[in-house]
């Protein structure tokens, strides 16, 4: 079983930075996914960007490439998500996810992954 923390969150304005981590403890896993997905009120859980434990695979929503960077370090087991330029739309609650199966098919599948953090609140004034 792994146990995932999310840190970072914070209120910001509109064209600021933000740094999320995300820190897995427990049972170590050699190849996994981890994801991170966000959540505005009264709307559906978004995929964001994921990101193959093992190796430098990144896959990102189009509405944030260019602007979000995930990142991972594999000594730490923790997982990144640097965002840039940050709108008020981005606004929401962020989850970090982590996938035993590594299938990048179902990557962007929230149903699909196996553990989750309680989340970190990002708010995004204009």
């Amino acid at each position: 079983q792994v146990q995932l923390v999310e840190s970072g969150g914070g209120l910001v304005q509109a064209g600021d930075s933000l740094r999320l981590s995300c820190a897995a403890s427990g049972r170590t896993f050699s190849s996994n996914v981890m994801g991170w997905f966000r959540q505005a009120p009264g709307k559906e859980r978004e995929f964001v960007a994921a990101i193959a434990w093992s190796g430098a695979y990144t896959y990102y929503a189009d509405s944030v490439k260019g602007r979000f960077t995930i990142s991972r370090d594999d000594a730490k087991n923790t997982v990144y998500l640097q965002m840039n330029s940050l709108k008020p739309e981005d606004t929401a609650v962020y989850y970090c996810a982590a996938k035993i199966v590594t299938g990048i098919a179902t990557m962007r599948d929230a149903n699909r992954y196996d553990y989750w953090g309680q989340g970190t609140q990002v708010t995004v004034s204009s």
